[in-house]
Order: structure tokens, then C-alpha cells, then sequence
């Protein structure tokens, strides 16, 4: 459902719906999130409530704008998007991306921007599995002399 080339310009074209949205999904961790990019105000609304009252940390805030810094269009687009599983620091890792890849579909020019800094490419780092005999994943039991 990515974007595709047009057979006749050889350009990318746009994935847009029938309300002007563009969709995305990110995931990072183990939080999923599902992405929708409209023209607006630049209003973001996560699982019902506005952005930054969800994301309260700046960090997170600005993880979430990135794509909108990197392409230049902030406060030009609303973003609705619904999370689950994981915490605040995975949820918003896995909105960026949705919004990077939603951003990549809506305007397909963008796409050369968001790859370069790196903004479409999902993290794969995840929690290491416990170990039968360790403590934690590594972790091994304190040793005792006597």
C-alpha cells in the first residue's frame, strides 16, 4: 500500500482517500501506531486526547515532529493517529514513523528527504529475552566466595 510509480510520468504518485487523508503505520518496541495525515492547522491528536498533553516530555514532543522539521511543512498538516502496547518512549517512536511514512505517501517528493534523515527506516531494536539461569538477560546471580 506504499506508494507506487506511474506508468506514464514514471513519478511517483500520491495514496490519498476519500476524506484528503493519507495513511501510515509505525511501530517501534512493541507499540504500534496507526498514522493519518490531512491538511490542517497542524493539530495532532493521539488515542482521543491532543499530542502534547499525551506526550508530555520535550523529547518526545520533538520525536513526534521530526518529520514535519525535516520536510518543512510544520503546522501545515493534522495528524490523527491511534497507539497501543508498549511505553510513552516506544509510542512515540512508532507515531514518527507512522507520520514519516504517511507524510512520504501524501506528498511522494518528500520521500528523498524523510529516507535521508533517516525517518523511514523502523528501529529494530527490541528487549533482549531472559535466560534460563541469569538474573535478567545477562545479568548473572552475584557470586559468593564462602
Amino acid at each position: 500500500m506504499r506508494s507506487e510509480f506511474d506508468g506514464n510520468n514514471d513519478k511517483l504518485k500520491s495514496r490519498i482517500d476519500s476524506q484528503n487523508r493519507s495513511y501510515g503505520t509505525g511501530r517501534r518496541k512493541e507499540a504500534s501506531a496507526r498514522v493519518w495525515v490531512k491538511p490542517g492547522t497542524g493539530e495532532i491528536m493521539v488515542n482521543g486526547r491532543k499530542g502534547f498533553e499525551y506526550f508530555e516530555r520535550s523529547v518526545l514532543q520533538a520525536s513526534v515532529l521530526q518529520p514535519f522539521v525535516a520536510a518543512n511543512r510544520i503546522g501545515q498538516y493534522d495528524v490523527f493517529c491511534t497507539v497501543r502496547g508498549g511505553g510513552l518512549s516506544g509510542q512515540a517512536g512508532a507515531v514518527r514513523l507512522g507520520v514519516s511514512k504517511a507524510l512520504a505517501d501524501y506528498e511522494p517528493d518528500l520521500r528523498v528527504i524523510l529516507k535521508s534523515a533517516g525517518l523511514l527506516t523502523r528501529d529494530s531494536r527490541v528487549v533482549e529475552r531472559k535466560k534460563y539461569g541469569l538474573m535478567k538477560a545477562r545479568r548473572s546471580f552475584q557470586f559468593s566466595k564462602r
